[in-house]
C-alpha cells in the first residue's frame, strides 16, 4: 500500500479544528512522523481544506437483497464514499428480511463482494419484520450484525418489545426501534396531520404516533436495562421524552435527519419527494429538534437513505413511496443551512437559500467551535463523525489523532455549487435539495487508507477493499 500525505490540511481534533499534517500509511493516520517516513510518499497539499473521521450514517435503505432495481450495495456504497462516509449501518427491510441466518448471509455476501466502505447490517426484531408475531433469530444473528430493528414497522406489542430488549441486552446489542403505534393512524396517512393537511384535503400522520412509542420503550429499556436507540425522531415530544430519560440515566439515544431540521410542513408541495415516514412536521416541531442537537439530546445525523425508482416518486404526496436519498448531500446541506445561519432567527418557514455569508476561514477560526447558525461545525462534525462511534462499534476514528485508522475524508469548505441529482451515485433522484445552491464539498474520501473517491476523478474502485 503506497503512503500518502496530506500536508498543510485543518484537523478535527477532540480539542478543536486546527492545522496539521497527516500521514496515511498501513490502514493508520500519524500526525507524529520523522522525515524518513516520508520516503515514497504521494503528497497532496490541502491547504484551507478540512480533514476529518469517514462520516457515519447508522440509518441507510441498501435494498439488496430484494429489491436491486431501487439500490444494490454497490450504488448505495458509492454513494456514501461519495458523501465523505467510509460507515454505514444498513437496514433490514429487505426481501428475504435477515431474520434468520440463512437470510442474513445472502445480505451478507453482498456486502462482502460489493461494498466500497464498510457496512453493518442490523437484524431485524421480527422474524418476519412486521413489527409483530414472533422474534427473530436472534441469538444465531447477533454476532453478524450491528443491532435488531425493524425500521419501517413499530413494534405493536408491548410485551413483545420487552421481550426483545432483554434478549438484545443479554446479547450485548442495541434495540434501534422505528416508532410508529399503528392504532394511532388513519389508511391513506402520507404527510404531517398539520396546516397543510388541513389545507389540502390530506389524511395526515399526528404526532402521537411517534411519541407515544418512544414513551413506552423508553420506560421498558429504563426496566431492563436494555440499549435503546431512537430511529429519526421526528416531534417535540419524542425530543422532550429522550431529554428527561437521559437526566434520569437511561441507556437511550437518538437520531434526526437533516430534512427535519431544515423544512416544514408549510415547505411541502404536490412532488412526491416530500414524501417520507416520519413525516416532515410543524415549525414547533423543527425547532425542538435544533435545540436538541444544540444541547446534546439528540445524538447523531442519519440520512434515512431510502432510494426509489422515478415511477415509485412520481404519483404525488398521496401515493408515492415513502423515502428520500440523502447520502450525497448530508454534508454539504446541513453546512449551508445550519452552520451558516439558522432557521429559527429566519420569520419565513424556507430554507434560506442565499449564497453563504461565512467564509471557511471564519468557520475555522477557534477550533471550529464558533457558532455563526444553529450549531458550529464542530458540532456537525461530532454528529456526523464522533456520536455514531460512541454509541455503536464502528471502525474509524472518532477524532484525527496519531495512530487511529485512516479512514478519513477531506472537505473543502469554501466550495458553493447546485444540487444536481444527475450527478449522484445512488440509483435514486428524489431529493429536496436539487437544484439548491450549497456550500461544502467532499473532495476525497479514505477507507482502510486508500483513496475510494476523489472529486475530479471520480469513485476508484480498483480491488475491492476488505478488513
Amino acid at each position: 500500500m503506497s503512503k500518502v500525505l496530506l500536508k498543510s490540511g485543518y484537523v478535527y481534533t477532540k480539542e478543536g479544528i486546527g492545522k496539521a499534517d497527516v500521514l496515511l500509511s498501513e490502514d493508520r493516520l500519524f500526525l507524529d512522523f520523522s522525515e524518513n517516513d516520508l520516503k515514497n510518499t504521494t503528497v497532496y497539499n490541502l491547504e484551507g481544506k478540512l480533514i476529518v473521521p469517514g462520516f457515519v450514517d447508522v440509518h441507510v435503505h441498501l435494498r439488496e437483497p430484494g429489491f436491486l432495481y431501487k439500490e444494490t450495495v454497490e450504488s448505495g456504497t458509492r454513494a456514501a464514499a461519495h458523501g465523505g462516509y467510509t460507515a454505514i449501518c444498513a437496514m433490514p427491510n429487505l426481501n428475504p428480511p435477515p431474520s434468520t441466518k440463512e437470510n442474513l448471509s445472502l445480505e451478507l455476501q453482498a456486502i462482502e463482494k460489493d461494498a466500497l466502505i464498510k457496512v453493518y447490517p442490523y437484524g431485524t426484531i421480527t422474524r418476519e419484520q412486521k413489527g409483530r408475531g414472533v422474534l427473530s433469530d436472534m441469538e444465531e444473528i447477533a454476532t453478524d450484525v450491528i443491532a435488531f430493528s425493524d425500521d419501517g414497522k413499530g413494534m405493536q406489542e408491548e410485551a413483545l418489545m420487552r421481550e426483545a430488549m432483554q434478549k438484545a441486552h443479554a446479547l450485548g446489542k442495541a434495540i434501534v426501534a422505528h416508532c410508529e403505534d399503528e392504532s394511532e393512524l388513519k389508511p391513506g396517512g402520507c404527510i404531517h396531520d398539520g396546516d397543510f393537511a388541513k389545507a389540502h384535503g390530506y389524511i395526515g400522520i399526528n404526532s402521537a404516533s411517534e411519541w407515544k412509542q418512544v414513551e413506552r420503550d423508553l420506560r421498558i429499556s429504563e426496566e431492563t436495562g436494555a440499549q435503546y436507540h431512537i430511529c429519526h425522531i421526528s416531534t417535540k415530544e419524542s425530543v422532550e421524552l429522550l431529554r428527561k430519560a437521559k437526566e434520569r440515566g437511561v441507556r437511550a439515544t437518538g437520531e434526526t435527519g437533516p430534512h427535519y431540521l431544515m423544512f416544514t410542513d408549510r415547505d411541502l408541495e404536490e412532488d412526491g419527494s416530500w414524501k417520507m415516514n416520519p413525516p416532515i412536521r410543524a415549525a414547533e416541531d423543527r425547532e425542538a429538534l435544533i435545540r436538541g442537537i444544540q444541547d446534546g439530546t439528540i445524538d447523531c445525523l442519519i440520512t434515512d437513505h431510502a432510494p426509489h425508482s422515478a415511477e415509485e416518486k412520481s404519483k404525488g404526496l398521496s401515493k408515492s413511496s415513502f423515502g428520500i436519498v440523502g447520502l450525497e448531500t448530508a454534508f454539504p446541506s446541513m453546512l449551508h443551512n445550519m452552520v451558516l445561519r439558522n432557521p429559527l432567527e429566519k420569520e419565513a418557514a424556507r430554507v434560506d437559500r442565499r449564497e453563504a455569508k461565512v467564509s471557511a476561514s471564519e468557520i475555522l477560526a477557534e477550533g471550529g467551535k464558533t457558532v455563526h447558525g444553529a450549531i458550529s461545525l464542530y458540532r456537525l462534525l461530532e454528529l456526523m463523525c464522533t456520536k455514531p462511534r460512541e454509541i455503536f462499534p464502528i471502525r474509524g476514528p472518532k477524532y484525527i489523532e496519531n495512530g487511529a485508522e485512516a479512514d478519513i475524508a477531506v472537505l473543502n469548505l469554501d466550495s458553493v455549487y447546485k444540487v444536481d441529482p444527475e450527478s449522484f451515485y445512488t440509483k435514486g433522484r428524489s431529493t429536496l435539495f436539487a437544484a439548491q445552491e450549497v456550500q461544502g464539498r467532499v473532495l476525497k474520501t479514505f477507507y482502510q487508507g486508500r483513496e475510494v473517491y476523489d472529486s475530479e476523478k471520480g469513485i476508484l474502485a480498483g480491488d475491492k477493499y476488505k478488513e
